[in-house]
């Protein structure tokens, strides 16, 4: 059952306004209220958008740059999706921002319709207290005059019953008694009129007093329920936030199940391979023995073993270098041969057998190259170039749109 304020906020006394002013009072707790919460509501979007553009500086900033293939991915999306979090706690603020503009508003119009009543039963409460006042004054009057008029009623009849007394004196107090009388029937007249008057506004303070207070409680239920639904909306939408964040962090968990740490190393290794075996040990060449070699041997054999550590070592540069095309061939000795006079041995012989191989296949780029040099060919991942040689030293000749050059063979793939 609904209690109503109309029925339940009445004063015993008669100029007594307790009633109006428990409800009016009770209605500026609840105004009190409503700034309360919208000063909640404000901090808390403060604070959304403070953490919604942290997080976006947090991920614009981040590094990871250093990282390639699947873990690169997982953390590239991880700071996609802590930007998107943070693009939708500043929107989340800006709900809230909305939802605070809508309270004022609310509070604003309650304030004015308040007002208006306010200022009717105020003056009606002040007109009542005002001719209530007037109604004692004449009731103390007549109530004077009555008692005079008795006094001089029975003052004239002992003068009457008094053997003493003289007719002059009699019609003296009889007339004053008589004008005390009329003084009194007078005053009873005026006393009945601001009676009559009192009780119209009386019924006048009630009727506004009833109304009222059905705009106050009305004023009240409308208050309270903006201030749940406000309340409600607010878990809603950190309710939606939460489900929001968990779906960006479960797209990070999808990513992270794709990351594949053998396919990582060997990604490195392809990338950035220096070769597949260690280098030779360092032998011990004993001094005297090569010299008695060299004696025994004569000058044939010396030349022998210049051209083939001079063979050796351009082999050795040439295996470093990238973008060799040919290879150095040993001297074939010649135990038969005079020997050579002078100092000069003998230039090696270079052999025509290529070290890379023709194609002339497509290739798609798995990741992005930027060009070091001008002999080089700029790629970005998903490009389609074709395969024109693939040098042993894992650098291709490739072109693209009418353009040639090197490129890492292992940022392609057929």
């Amino acid at each position: 059952m609904t209690l109503q304020f109309k029925d339940t906020f009445w004063g015993v006394d008669f100029i007594s306004n307790i009633g109006y002013e428990a409800i009016v009072q009770r209605l500026c707790d609840g105004r009190r209220t409503c700034k309360d919460i919208e000063d909640l509501l404000k901090l808390r979007a403060s604070a959304e958008e403070r953490y919604g553009k942290e997080l976006v500086t947090i991920a614009r900033k981040a590094g990871g740059l250093y990282e390639i293939s699947t873990l690169r991915t997982s953390v590239d999306e991880l700071k996609t999706q802590i930007e998107n979090i943070g693009n939708l706690h500043i929107q989340l603020s800006g709900m809230l921002k909305e939802e605070i503009k809508r309270m004022e508003q609310f509070r604003e119009r309650q304030k004015e319709q308040r007002k208006k009543v306010e200022g009717n039963m105020e003056k009606v409460q002040k007109t009542k207290v005002s001719l209530h006042k007037k109604t004692i004054e004449s009731k103390r009057f007549y109530e004077q005059r009555c008692r005079e008029a008795d006094e001089a009623e029975q003052a004239a009849e002992k003068m009457v019953n008094a053997t003493t007394s003289t007719p002059k004196q009699t019609e003296k107090l009889h007339n004053k008694s008589k004008q005390c009388r009329e003084a009194a029937v007078e005053a009873e007249k005026q006393y009945m009129s601001n009676i009559e008057q009192l009780d119209k506004i009386r019924q006048e303070w009630e009727s506004t007093h009833v109304s009222t207070c059905e705009v106050f409680q009305q004023q009240e239920e409308d208050r309270i329920n903006i201030l749940r639904n406000a309340l409600w909306v607010h878990c809603n939408h950190f309710s939606t936030q939460c489900v929001k964040d968990d779906e960006c962090y479960e797209d990070v968990r999808r990513m992270l199940e794709k990351c594949d740490i053998i396919e990582d190393n060997n990604c490195f290794v392809e990338m950035k391979t220096t070769g597949s075996s260690p280098p030779a040990p360092i032998e011990f060449q004993d001094y005297y023995k090569r010299e008695a070699a060299a004696d025994s041997n004569g000058s044939a054999g010396f030349v022998g073993v210049v051209m083939k550590r001079f063979s050796n070592l351009l082999q050795g540069s040439s295996s470093g270098s990238s973008g060799s095309k040919t290879y150095i061939c040993e001297p074939i000795p010649q135990p038969n041969a005079e020997p050579s006079e002078g100092v000069y041995a003998s230039i090696p012989v270079f052999c025509g057998e290529p070290v890379s191989q023709q194609s002339n296949e497509e290739y798609k780029a798995v990741y992005d190259y930027v060009a070091q040099g001008e002999d080089e060919l700029s790629i970005s991942a998903g490009d389609i170039v074709t395969v024109i040689e693939q040098g042993v030293d894992g650098w291709w000749t490739v072109e693209r749109n009418g353009v040639s050059g090197l490129v890492p063979g292992s940022y392609l793939a057929k």
